[in-house]
């Protein structure tokens, strides 16, 4: 079964390496049906794809979450099966959305080996203006703090021929509109949510009210916005390149 729309190319060893496990975990997953099979190619040799990646990387994320491997069996088993790897990749972001920022350091060479290709100067650039990497102030030489929650989408954007400065823009615009975004929610939800609960906080029926809309409200809030704007941006895409 191929996972994503990319020819299968890994093998068991660079699966794993790519995705910080090791070949014993990605063989135990695969006993439990975590990950599909991967394709057999010449000499029997099995071959895994960008979906096999992006799902090990969902598992991590889950694990982190502090769910049971059953429990991470059960979640897996609900997603639609003909998730791509881009697919599960926003899927994890928005699992790892709302837990502790979880910045991880990494020298250039495991760097690379995570992302499964040299990386060029040029290349850490764009992936500093996308957010994926940060390096300099308080980091050993040639040492970054990596994001791996979107690492390896930021290692495919790589090829996409969109300049440094495009990305540096879009970046730029996109902290402007969440920013003011969670600037106005949060001004909302203090003048409309805790403000009266407040005035009734020695209701208890109202703090076991409050306690459940805190645990909620931030994944709620993040897939309202995830979701507004894959239609938003479909909607402005259809309409500016409907006549080409």
């Amino acid at each position: 079964m191929a996972t994503g729309t990319e020819e299968p190319s890994l093998t068991v060893d660079e699966l794993a390496a790519r995705a910080g496990v090791t070949v014993r975990t990605v063989r135990f997953y695969s006993t439990r049906g975590l990950l599909p099979p991967p394709e057999i190619g010449p000499r029997r040799v099995g071959r895994y794809g960008s979906g096999h990646l992006s799902r090990l990387a969902l598992i991590e994320e889950l694990q982190h979450q502090g769910l049971t491997l059953a429990a991470i069996e059960r979640y897996l088993h609900r997603l639609p099966p003909d998730l791509n790897a881009h697919d599960l990749a926003l899927h994890r972001a928005l699992v790892a959305s709302w837990a502790p920022d979880r910045a991880e350091e990494a020298t250039r060479e495991q760097l690379e080996r995570r992302a499964g290709r040299p990386l060029t100067e040029d290349d850490l650039d764009r992936l500093a203006a996308m957010n994926v990497l940060e390096r300099g102030e308080g980091l050993p030489p040639s040492t970054y703090k990596v994001d791996p929650t979107i690492l390896h989408l930021g290692v495919r954007l790589l090829d996409v021929p969109v300049s440094l400065e495009t990305l540096r823009q879009a970046r730029a615009v996109v902290l402007e509109h969440t920013r003011a975004t969670a600037k106005e929610l949060t001004r909302l939800f203090q003048s409309q949510v805790w403000g009266p609960y407040r005035r009734r906080e020695n209701d208890p029926d109202q703090v076991e009210s409050m306690r459940q809309l805190s645990a909620h409200m931030q994944p709620l809030v993040v897939q309202a916005l995830v979701t507004a704007f894959q239609r938003s941006m479909h909607e402005e895409l259809k309409a500016t390149f409907a006549d080409e």
